[in-house]
C-alpha cells in the first residue's frame, strides 16, 4: 500500500497526470450537458414533449447516479486510469449514436451511454489528486478540478451552439464525440494512477471487503454529511444547465439563444471565480464546512426566489444574480468530497466518494423530471417543437418543485452534521458554536 505524497514535496509529473486526468473531465462536462443547449433543437428532432425530452436527461442521469457505488468500488479494485479510459470511449459512442440517431429509442440509448461514461469519470479525477497531491493542497486541487471541468459547459454553451446552428446536428454530435476520443488517448498515454516508486494504492480488495467498506462509508455520518451536501447544492444549477435553463431563458424569459449562451457562459465562469475561494476556506476552516454550504444554499433559494416572484419577465440583472448564484452550487458541492476524504480512509475513499456523488445527480434527476411532469400539466403545448411553446408562468410554476428538494436536503446536512460534531466530541475534538468562534477570533471574552 503506497503512502500519500509527502506535505513538502509534489511529485515529479503530477501536474501532467492531473492534466491529462482534467482534460477528460472537461469533455465528460460537455457530453453531459451537450443536450441542455440543444433542448428546442432535441424536441424538433424528435418531435418530443417536455416530460418525453426530460426523459434523456433523467435516464442519463439515472445512469450515473446508479453507477456510482458501482463505479468508486471498481476505483478502489483497479484504479484511475483503466476507469477514465473506458468511461470516454462510451460517451463517444454514445455521442456518436446521438448523431445519427433520428427516433427516441436511440437517442435514449445515447444518453444512457453518455451518463455511464460520465460516471467513470469525476471520481477517478479526484482519485488522482489524493494520490499525487500532498493532503494540504487537496481541498484546493479538488475545487480546481471541479472548476475547470466547467470548461466543458462553455465548449458546449458557445462552440457546439455555433456548430448545432451551422452545420447542423450530426456534424455536431461527431464533433463531440471526435473530442471524446481524442481525451481517452491523452489519459491512455499520460495518467498514472500512483507516483513512480510508490506501487499500487492497496491490493485489490475480496468481494468481502468491498462490502465492509462500502457499508463502513456509508455508516459513517460524515460520509452521509457530504452526501446531503452535494445532493443539497449542486442540483439547481445541474438542472439548469443540463436541460431546463436554456429553454427557460428563451422561451420563458424572452431572452435571445445568443443572450441565454451569454449567461450560461457567465455561469461557468462565475463558478470557475468561487472554486478556488471556498477552497481556500475549507482548507483553513475545516470545522465550519457546513455554515458554508448552509450559506450557499441560502443565497440559491434567495436568487430563485426572487426571480420567480418578479412580476412577469426578470430583468437581465436580475438573470444574471440568479446565474451567479446558481454558479456557486457546483463549487459548493466539492465540500461534499471533502468530508468524504476527512472522514474515511484511503483503502475506502473510492466507495465513500461515489456515495456522496450520488446525492447531486439524484436530487437533479428527481428534479429534472418533475418539472418536465409540471410543465406538460399546466400547459397547453402542441406538437412538434413543444419546449419551445412554454409559457413564463408555466416554468415559474414548474420551477417550484426545487423547494422540496431543498427541504429534504437541509435536514439531511443538520441531522448529519448534529451526528458528525457527536462523534468528534467523542474523540475529543469539540466545535464551538458559530457566536463563540467568532468572538473568539475578534479578541472578545466568550460569553456565559
Amino acid at each position: 500500500m503506497s503512502s500519500p505524497p509527502t506535505e513538502a514535496r509534489i511529485p515529479r509529473g503530477a501536474f501532467l497526470v492531473w492534466g491529462a486526468g482534467l482534460s477528460a473531465y472537461v469533455i465528460a462536462v460537455l457530453q453531459r450537458t451537450s443536450l441542455g443547449v440543444a433542448g428546442i433543437s432535441a424536441a424538433e428532432r424528435f418531435d418530443a414533449s417536455a416530460s418525453a425530452l426530460a426523459t434523456f436527461a433523467v435516464l442519463q442521469l439515472l445512469v450515473y447516479a446508479s453507477l456510482q457505488i458501482p463505479v468508486g468500488v471498481a476505483l478502489d479494485r483497479f484504479g484511475s486510469k483503466r476507469l477514465i479510459v473506458v468511461g470516454g470511449l462510451v460517451m463517444s459512442l454514445g455521442q456518436a449514436l446521438l448523431a445519427v440517431s433520428t427516433t427516441m429509442p436511440g437517442a435514449i440509448t445515447a444518453r444512457v451511454l453518455v451518463g455511464a461514461g460520465d460516471a467513470m469519470t469525476f471520481v477517478c479525477v479526484l482519485r488522482l489528486v489524493v494520490a499525487w497531491f500532498p493532503a494540504r493542497l487537496n481541498p484546493l486541487m479538488t475545487q480546481l478540478t471541479g472548476l475547470t471541468g466547467q470548461l466543458g459547459q462553455i465548449l458546449s454553451a458557445i462552440p457546439l451552439v455555433a456548430l448545432l446552428h451551422g452545420p447542423g446536428w450530426t456534424p455536431t454530435y461527431l464533433v463531440a464525440a471526435a473530442a471524446g476520443l481524442f481525451v481517452t488517448v491523452l489519459a491512455f498515454v499520460f495518467v498514472r494512477d500512483t507516483p513512480p516508486g510508490h506501487g499500487p494504492l492497496r491490493r485489490s480488495p475480496t468481494m468481502r471487503e468491498v462490502g465492509r467498506q462500502l457499508a463502513a462509508a456509508f455508516m459513517h455520518p460524515g460520509t452521509r454529511l457530504g452526501l446531503f451536501t452535494h445532493f443539497t447544492t449542486q442540483f439547481s444549477g445541474t438542472v439548469f444547465a443540463l436541460l431546463w435553463g436554456f429553454p427557460f431563458l428563451v422561451s420563458g424569459e424572452g431572452q435571445s439563444p445568443r443572450a441565454a449562451s451569454a449567461l450560461m457562459t457567465v455561469f461557468v465562469l462565475a463558478a470557475m471565480a468561487a472554486g478556488p475561494i471556498f477552497g481556500r476556506l475549507v482548507a483553513r476552516h475545516p470545522l465550519r464546512r457546513s455554515w458554508l454550504v448552509l450559506g450557499i444554499v441560502a443565497v440559491t433559494v434567495l436568487a430563485w426566489t426572487a426571480v420567480l416572484a418578479w412580476p412577469g419577465r426578470a430583468p437581465l440583472w436580475l438573470l444574471l444574480m440568479l446565474v451567479g448564484a446558481l454558479a456557486i452550487g457546483g463549487p459548493g458541492s466539492m465540500i461534499g468530497f471533502d468530508f468524504a476524504r476527512t472522514f474515511n480512509p484511503r483503502a475506502r475513499l473510492g466507495s465513500a466518494t461515489g456515495i456522496v456523488n450520488i446525492g447531486g445527480f439524484v436530487a437533479s434527476l428527481v428534479t429534472i423530471l418533475g418539472v418536465g411532469v409540471v410543465l406538460d400539466a399546466v400547459s397547453d403545448g402542441g406538437g412538434v417543437g413543444r419546449a419551445a411553446t412554454y409559457d413564463l408562468d408555466s416554468f415559474k410554476l414548474a420551477w417550484c418543485v426545487q423547494y422540496v428538494i431543498w427541504a429534504i436536503g437541509v435536514t439531511g446536512i443538520l441531522v448529519t452534521r448534529r451526528k458528525v460534531r457527536a462523534r468528534l466530541a467523542r474523540a475529543g475534538v469539540v466545535v464551538p458554536p458559530m457566536r463563540e468562534a467568532i468572538a473568539r477570533r475578534r479578541g472578545r471574552p466568550r460569553s456565559g
